[in-house]
Formats: C-alpha cells, sequence, structure tokens
C-alpha cells in the first residue's frame, strides 16, 4: 500500500525526520523553503500535506497556487501569522501548530533574557572576552536586581503563565493584561489589568507573550513605551511585528528603558541592526525552543497533526 505524499518544507531534527522517512513518502527539504519552492516541491511531488515553519511566508496569493493534492498544512511551530491561515481554511485547507511542547524552552529563553537584560550580562560578556584587565569600582556599570520586581505580563496563556511560575520563584510582584480574566486557579495571585495602559505604569520589567499578525497588530507603540516607569527592562520573545522598533529604540537611547532582552524581530533575519550597536540590548536569533527536547517534540507533534488527518481522523491540533 503506498505511503501518503507529504513535503516536509523545512529542515527539522533527525528524530523527526526519521519518522517522516518511516510512516510517509517524503519529500524532505535540504534547507527551509520560501513559498515559491514550496509550490513547486508540492506540484511535483503530489503532496498531501505540508510540514512548514516560518520562512515558508505563504499570502493568499501562494496558498491558491499550491496543488489540489494539499489537504493540510501543518506548522511545526505555535505561531501561523507566517501563512494567511484564514484563506488557507476558505479554500478547504486544515491548518495546524505545535501547542504545549515549546512552553517551558520559550518561558526558560524569556527569562535567561530577562536576567541578562537586566544583569548587563551583554557588556559584561564584553570585557571578559576583551582579556578584563581593569577591575571594576563599586559604583561601576551596576545593573538592576531582578528579584522583587514588578513583572507585567502582556498575554497569559501557556507561555506567559510559565513566565510567570519561574518569576515566581524570584519573589516578584506578578501583573498581567490579557484578553480575558484567567480562573483564579490559572491567575494564582497574577493582577489582572484588562486595560494594558493602566498595566504599563506598574511594570518595572514587561514581558510580551501574546501572537503576532494583523489580529494583533502593533501593541508596543511609542506612547506605550512612555508608559513604562523610567528604568524599566523590556522582554519579547513573542513577535517582532507586536513592537514599534523605532519606539523601542528610542527608548532605549534615550535612558527611558534601562535594557532590552530580545528574541524576535522585524524582517528577520535582517533585523534592524541599531539593536546591535547599543550596549544596553541582550540579542538571540529567534530561538526560544531551540532546545534537542523541544525541536524533537515540535517536529513530531507536526507529523502527529499529519497522520491524523491523512489517516482521516480529526487534527489533533487544528487553529
Amino acid at each position: 500500500m503506498a505511503l501518503p505524499r507529504i513535503l516536509v518544507a523545512r529542515r527539522i531534527t533527525e528524530a523527526a525526520a526519521a519518522r517522516a522517512r518511516r510512516d510517509f513518502d517524503a519529500l524532505m527539504a535540504e534547507q527551509d523553503m520560501n513559498a515559491e519552492q514550496v509550490i513547486e516541491a508540492a506540484t511535483r511531488h503530489g503532496a498531501e500535506a505540508i510540514l512548514l515553519g516560518t520562512t515558508s511566508k505563504l499570502n493568499a496569493e501562494a496558498i491558491a497556487r499550491l496543488p489540489a493534492s494539499v489537504r493540510l498544512l501543518a506548522n511545526s511551530s505555535v505561531g501561523y501569522d507566517h501563512m494567511d491561515a484564514v484563506a488557507a481554511k476558505a479554500r478547504g485547507l486544515i491548518v495546524t501548530n505545535t501547542p504545549d511542547v515549546l512552553t517551558d524552552c520559550t518561558a526558560d529563553l524569556a527569562f535567561l533574557l530577562l536576567l541578562a537584560a537586566c544583569r548587563r550580562a551583554h557588556e559584561y560578556e564584553g570585557i571578559m572576552r576583551a582579556g578584563w584587565g581593569k577591575t571594576l569600582g563599586l559604583p561601576d556599570m551596576l545593573g538592576v536586581r531582578p528579584s522583587g520586581k514588578t513583572l507585567g505580563i502582556v498575554g497569559m496563556g501557556r507561555i506567559g503563565r510559565a513566565m510567570a511560575q519561574r518569576a515566581r520563584g524570584f519573589g516578584m510582584r506578578i501583573l498581567y493584561h490579557n484578553r480575558s480574566r484567567l480562573s483564579p486557579e490559572l491567575e494564582q495571585g497574577a493582577e489582572y489589568f484588562p486595560n494594558l495602559a493602566e498595566m504599563l505604569p506598574h511594570s518595572q520589567i514587561l514581558s510580551l507573550h501574546l501572537p503576532g499578525g494583523a489580529a494583533t497588530g502593533t501593541v508596543m507603540t511609542e506612547a506605550a513605551f512612555a508608559a513604562l516607569p523610567r528604568g524599566a527592562v523590556f522582554v519579547n520573545t513573542a513577535r517582532g511585528s507586536v513592537v514599534d522598533e523605532d519606539a523601542l529604540l528610542q527608548a532605549l537611547t534615550s535612558g527611558h528603558l534601562f535594557a532590552a532582552g530580545l528574541d524576535v524581530f522585524h524582517n528577520e533575519p535582517n533585523f534592524d541592526r541599531r539593536f546591535a550597536e547599543l550596549p544596553n540590548v541582550f540579542l538571540t536569533p529567534h530561538v526560544a525552543s531551540a532546545t534537542i527536547e523541544t525541536r524533537d517534540a515540535m517536529g513530531l507533534k507536526a507529523l502527529d497533526n499529519i497522520a491524523a488527518v491523512l489517516a482521516g481522523r480529526p487534527p489533533i491540533d487544528p487553529v
């Protein structure tokens, strides 16, 4: 019996690749594919499902050009703002993602960014890599203590709640803004602000954990950064699209923000290099999920969704 034909349009870990080769007639990408490459490869292979990631930016026009054989677009990520999900569903395609499996690793990296920004990790490492050579006196190159600070969380989904859990270990007061208030069991003492503008002045540290895309728009505007207390620290592991980067740069260079920890940007991977020139910014290249355990799980979960749909069962993680 012939195996279902799928296109794996991004490089995946060996554990996931072995599963794809075993259970499917899989055309495996040697490099992450863009939209044109996805359309060509899916057409050539007669793919019934496509496993893809953020480099495959499928707008409505690209989705319309996918071959009729395609039934499912399986994202190996939680976010799916790189595609027009509305156009895909209108065409009758099933769209899935991979929630849950990257929650802890994303929260881990967000807290790393928080600590690194507060404690000037980028600057300290630069001193050491240059050979140290001169000791620092008591008033020199001081960071801010994260313990006991007030942390504002924007987006209190799985990752936001995992971030709050880590912050509790540092004795932080936790505030959050969300579309709706959580149950007391999920809040665990966090304070709800239905209006973001009312939360910002109290947030000594602000961390974003909300989806990107047109539905969210730009959340952190010039006015939003101005509303933060002077000396605040800003962390973003959500999406670059939710931040006005010019406003963020102004807040950092003016001294209104003490520091920032950033994993996501506009126009990745060709991000605004002005961020790299600032000593008070700690940067990582969109790697919140980049652990062996999580990247294995992301690929395998995407394949679980493909296996379910192509076997005639409902998708496990529809969006």
